[in-house]
């Protein structure tokens, strides 16, 4: 017997419904329904959900590949500062694309090598600059891991990518000041600093990621 189903239709697929139904309600049956398949079918081509959440993360990679590259090759006239903040902007752009985004990408296993082109290309530009391989993989695997655990972050205060600015009412910054400010004032104010204006959270904790290599690094701003 052979599926009359492939793995890029059922990748396809269960990327379109995650923006429906969030990493929660993606099942396997629930793919399969939409597919006209029963569940079964799909064991063809995924043995469990995290199979299928490793091949979805990779394509998510493979899409956004062009766009990190492109950032790749304009880092060739940019400081290696410019370049981290601009990969890491791309990177979280895309994911906010989609709901659950950062969820997906997070702890999954890559199936195949998209990655690897950016990965050594914006390493290349840390390297041409000065760093040793050791701080360039540091400093980039750090600023990648403040950026995927940001768009966590985000995507659960903002779940739905087609309304960007609606937030979950769970976050009701309002209710939790209230809340806490007789007893936790500090508290009850940095809610607003952390659940706010997220956009601009983001380009603060870069800023900070960026100080923190110069001042460990010994790489200045035009390094």
């Amino acid at each position: 017997m052979v599926s009359r189903i492939d793995r890029k239709q059922v990748v396809d697929t269960a990327l379109r419904l995650l923006n429906e139904v969030g990493l929660e309600g993606l099942t396997l049956r629930r793919i399969a329904k939409e597919l006209n398949v029963q569940a079964p079918a799909l064991y063809w081509h995924f043995k469990n959900k995290q199979e299928l959440l490793d091949e979805m993360a990779t394509e998510m990679f493979r899409r956004m590949s062009g766009p990190l590259m492109a950032d790749g090759a304009a880092a060739v006239g940019m400081t290696w500062q410019d370049m981290l903040v601009t990969s890491c902007s791309t990177l979280r752009r895309h994911l906010l694309g989609y709901r659950d985004g950062a969820r997906v990408i997070s702890g999954t296993r890559m199936t195949d090598d998209s990655y690897v082109a950016p990965l050594n290309g914006f390493l290349s530009r840390f390297i041409d600059a000065g760093f040793t391989l050791r701080d360039a993989a540091r400093s980039f695997w750090t600023a990648y891991n403040f950026t995927i655990g940001l768009v966590i972050e985000e995507q659960s205060v903002h779940p739905d990518p087609q309304e960007p600015a609606k937030r979950d009412p769970a976050y009701d910054l309002a209710g939790r000041e209230e809340r806490m400010a007789a007893d936790h004032p500090l508290a009850a104010l940095a809610g607003r600093e952390m659940f706010g204006d997220i956009e601009a959270s983001f380009a603060h904790g870069l800023r900070l990621i960026v100080a923190g290599i110069e001042a460990t690094s010994g790489r200045g701003a035009g390094g």
